[in-house]
């Protein structure tokens, strides 16, 4: 099962930055688990809302030929929670693209509100640089992934077709 922490993108800018949302609702099981009688959507999962959107962002520069692999969190502050009815975004911004991998730092809000830094660190694995523990097949990037992928992208504003996401 793959999980994923973003609803839909919002602006997406090739090579550049992009802009990703996750509507909280409490509809999601993980809620009703993580503090019972006091639902949040903890820090932890944003982390990955927003590697999920710089590492698409990451992907798309390189044709998502490769699978991109979080390789490092740098920084991670944050100065509140989220809960049910909260709308939580992602803007990440690539800061460096190399052939061994990317850095990518970010911005968590809430309703508007920043509540969060990130700094990222992400690794391009392909066939020739392959761990001999990982998969010699697209693991990240797949056909599902992409369709999915592509879903997201229908929603981006007028402006962004231009981008080839999805």
């Amino acid at each position: 099962m793959r999980w994923i922490w973003i609803d839909s993108f919002v602006e997406f800018s090739p090579g550049r930055s992009a802009a990703a949302v996750k509507n909280v609702t409490l509809s999601e099981e993980l809620l009703h688990d993580h503090f019972p009688g006091c639902p949040v959507f903890p820090p932890t999962l944003m982390i990955e809302g927003m590697a999920q959107t710089a590492g698409i962002l990451v992907g798309e520069t390189r044709g998502f030929s490769e699978n991109v692999i979080l390789a490092k969190i740098r920084r991670a502050e944050f100065s509140d929670y989220a809960g049910p009815g909260d709308q939580i975004r992602y803007d990440a911004l690539l800061e460096s693209l190399d052939e061994q991998g990317a850095v990518a730092t970010g911005i968590v809000s809430k309703n508007g509100d920043a509540i969060g830094k990130i700094d990222l660190m992400f690794s391009h694995v392909n066939s020739a640089n392959r761990p001999p523990d990982l998969p010699d097949h697209q693991f990240v990037f797949t056909e599902q992934f992409m369709a999915l992928l592509h879903s997201f992208s229908r929603s981006l504003p007028k402006a962004e077709e231009s981008s080839h996401v999805g």
